[in-house]
């Protein structure tokens, strides 16, 4: 029986590179995203299925998972990847922003995961969603996007809990900085010359001193739902090449070449 896979904003960046990699794995594919067009080209290099649907929308999740059971049969591994960022501080933020983030980054994975769970149930599934460092580390102007990342990885670890004792397994993800065109786009934004002068400024004290490629948080993904995590339940993994560990407070005593 074929593995069934839906990624929720697969049209670019991480998202596109695990619907390729998870095609590539033998999965069936489906891609969601509220642009037709990229989830299209992607769907077809795959030969998946492209569902234009908004994670934040009750009814484009419903109907998301119900095309994919159509399709497909059923639903084997479910990938949270739709995702906004949103800067601000507490005193600039607009809330109406505050509040559009957390609709897709947290809200919207809880209606895909909710209308997912009983076809994962039926299968013994399992649900990888991609947070970020920003849900672990604050970050400057960052206030929407931090939290809402933060509260992805609970909701993530809410569901390992309440569903692992019927085998379904959900772990969280958490990207450093990834060359993707959103990130590319903050690179810009810094206008230090170049978008890899922005990525080398942005990872000097990350110790591999690099950005990762989306194929390398395609990677962990793809283990995560496969049967050699089949022991991985409730897990948050930073895939950030080091960031995490790092104690900033202590770099200026030394930096390591």
């Amino acid at each position: 029986m074929t593995r069934v896979a839906l990624v929720t904003g697969g049209g670019t960046g991480i998202g596109a590179a695990v619907a390729r990699r998870l095609a590539a794995d033998g999965y069936a594919v489906v891609v969601t995203g509220r642009r037709p067009g990229p989830i299209q080209e992607v769907a077809a290099e795959v030969g998946g299925l492209a569902v234009a649907a908004d994670a934040g929308v009750a009814a484009d999740a419903d109907r998301a998972v119900a095309e994919t059971v159509a399709r497909f049969g059923g639903l084997d591994a479910l990938v949270l990847n739709a995702g906004i960022g949103g800067e601000g501080s507490l005193l600039d933020l607009d809330p109406v922003s505050f509040e559009s983030v957390f609709r897709t980054n947290v809200f919207g994975a809880l209606l895909v995961a909710r209308a997912a769970m009983p076809q994962l149930l039926e299968r013994r599934g399992a649900v990888v969603s991609i947070g970020s460092v920003a849900g672990m580390r604050a970050a400057p102007e960052s206030l929407a996007y931090c939290s809402s990342k933060a509260a992805l990885a609970m909701l993530t670890q809410c569901i390992a809990l309440d569903h692992g004792p019927d085998g379904v397994r959900a772990n969280c993800v958490c990207p450093g900085w990834v060359r993707t065109p959103m990130a590319d786009d903050e690179m810009e934004a810094l206008r230090l010359g170049s978008v890899d002068d922005g990525y080398a400024k942005v990872t000097q004290d990350v110790p591999l001193r690099r950005p990762s490629s989306p194929e390398e948080i395609a990677g962990t993904v793809a283990w995560l739902l496969s049967a050699d995590a089949s022991y991985v339940n409730g897990a948050v993994i930073p895939v950030d090449g080091g960031h995490t560990m790092v104690d900033v407070g202590t770099l200026a005593f030394g930096r390591v070449a």
